[in-house]
Order: C-alpha cells, then structure tokens, then sequence
C-alpha cells in the first residue's frame, strides 16, 4: 500500500498492512534540507521540499502544509518575524483589541490573500510531486486559536466571561474563514484538513461547551462538506473535555502526552482514531531507539486497533534521526489489530 492509502484505509476501518505514521513536523522538517524556519514557515516552496524530503527519508505516510497561522495575518494581524524560530502574535496590535473593529472586517479570499494563497501553492506543488504516495494534509486554525490570534488570548479568557455576544460574534467570523479556506485547499489538492486549536484546553469544560465546542463542530462539519477528511489537534491536557471532543465527529484526533491514551480512548469510544502519545522531548527527542519503541508498543496497547503512530504535539528540531527511525520502524512491522 501507498501511505496515502495507508491512512484512508484506517480512516475508513479498511484493513491496512500497517499502521499509519503521522507525524507532525515543521522546524524538523526545515532542517531536513538546512532552511531557516523563518523561510519554511512564509515559502511554499521551500515548505514543500522540506515535507517531502523528510516523508521519504523517513517513511511519513502524509505530506503536511502546516506552518504558523495563515489566517491571521491576512485578516491584519501584527506579526513578530524571527529568522529560525516560530513567529509571534503582536497582542498589542491585535486587529480586533478595539471589538467595533470586528464589524468592519473584511473577509479574506483564500486565493488573493498572500499568506493563505501561499499554502495553497504549497498544497498543490506538494500534490504534484507525491504523486499519489503521501496522503496530502491541508490546515486551518480552529475558533479559539483563530479568535485569540486575531483579539489576543489574554483579551478573549476575560471575554468569555465579560462579553459572550462579542465571543460568539468573533468565532461566527473565524469559523467561516477557515471553511472558505479549507475549501480552497481542498481544491488546491489537499485530501485530509488539520484543525489546530491548542487555546481550546486552557478554557474549562464549561466555556468550552458554551462557547467552542459548537464552533469546533460547525467547522469540522463544513469540511466534511467540502469534501475532506479532518484531524483535530489540541495541544495540552484536554482531559475534562474527551467526551465532547469524541462528539465532534473528526476523523482523527492527536491526542497529547499530557493525556494518556487510555483514557482516549473510554471517553471517546472504540470508533475514534486517535494518534500519539509520545512526549516530544522525554520520549521522543531525549529516548533512545529501544526506549522509542517500547513507549510505542504502550501507545498502541491503549489505543488499540484505530491508532497512528505519532508524537503528542510537533517534533521538536534537534531530534535525533534515528529516534525518528524507530517510530517508522515500529509503524511500519506491527498492524492495527496487534
């Protein structure tokens, strides 16, 4: 099987030869081919090669076109730059830190836009290229990290409790945006849409089922209409929200280290695949090749037949290749059902 059918096959409960592996990688990535981040990260061209350099040298089953938020910067947010390292939101020049702004923003169109037409770019030079092998991954950012990006995160905490007209108002503008822009994607070659909303687990289960949860879901829900299958990934521990998540109804959800996958997967069901666990930097960037495979072996007991082999959040740069190795050497000689 191809790693494109590979990861269809599990999403879709078809038998597979072995288990998918789904890593996600950026500034790894852009040190595969000794690019800076800061270029990796605004270059699909560059971007591009990185993905595919690294899914073939270590036997990634997808290609993946995440990078930092497109969204944001191409609704006017303030964007602090750095030659080699992830960029930063500027909160004190957030767009909507004055609210009466939100009523006279503009919609972007993902296909003029310059940052988010750049990912699309990249989708398609990354379609073109794999050729069918590697499953194809688009992204867009979910309500909260979308909404802080755009009013600050500090600013949107006290909001849910000081404005919720403002809140839902807010995440009624970002959840259109990114379905127009998953659209786009999806057109631009992209098979399967990862939604990143890591500020979803620092809102207690209460805000989140008031306030991100319906959001979360009319978003997964219009990328099913467009035609794509979805990942969610919540960085954190999202213990207290497992269930609602499960309700969600996405394809696959990343689950980080700070959540066993046991407790996965009894709050979200036998059904849900579930990708991870392995701590980026104990297990994954500071283990050993031995030390790797067996956390692995304890990631797929607990989440059992409908499991990919990934980290719990990014893989850190300076990971050791042959750490990386171990991951694929495990996917690659054990089946979902072992």
């Amino acid at each position: 099987m191809t790693g494109r059918e590979r990861v269809l096959a599990l999403l879709d409960g078809r038998p597979t030869d072995h288990l998918p592996l789904m890593p996600i990688t950026m500034m790894f990535a852009a040190a595969q081919v000794g690019a800076k981040y800061g270029t990796y990260a605004i270059d699909h061209r560059v971007m591009a090669e990185a993905q595919l350099r690294t899914a073939e040298t270590f036997g990634f089953d997808q290609v993946s076109a995440i990078t930092e938020t497109r969204e944001a910067p191409d609704c006017g947010a303030a964007v602090q730059y750095f030659e080699d390292q992830p960029y930063a939101m500027d909160e004190r020049h957030a767009p909507l830190a004055n609210k009466s702004n939100l009523a006279q923003l503009k919609m972007p169109d993902p296909l003029t836009a310059t940052h988010m037409r750049d990912r699309l770019c990249g989708l398609a030079l990354l379609k073109e290229r794999s050729r069918g092998a590697k499953l194809v991954e688009g992204w867009v950012e979910g309500p909260c990290g979308a909404g802080a990006d755009l009013h600050g995160i500090n600013t949107l905490m006290l909001d849910f409790y000081d404005d919720a007209a403002f809140v839902r108002d807010l995440f009624e503008f970002v959840v259109e945006l990114g379905i127009r822009f998953a659209r786009a994607q999806v057109e631009a070659g992209a098979e399967l849409i990862g939604i990143g909303d890591p500020a979803a687990s620092l809102v207690g289960p209460a805000i989140y089922r008031e306030f991100v949860w319906p959001y979360e879901k009319r978003l997964v829900d219009g990328l099913h209409a467009a035609a794509a299958r979805v990942r969610l990934h919540i960085c954190g521990n999202t213990r207290r929200i497992l269930e609602d998540i499960g309700r969600l109804g996405c394809d696959m959800v990343d689950v980080d280290s700070a959540v066993p996958l046991s407790t996965a997967r009894e709050k979200m069901g036998p059904g849900q695949v579930l990708a991870g666990n392995l701590d980026p930097v104990r297990d994954l960037r500071d283990g050993s090749p031995e030390s790797i495979q067996a956390a692995l072996s304890e990631c797929h007991r607990q989440a059992g037949a409908r499991y990919v082999v990934a980290a719990g959040c990014e893989v850190p740069r300076d990971t050791p290749p042959a750490n990386i190795r171990a991951m694929a050497d495990y996917a690659s000689s054990h089946k979902p059902e072992e």
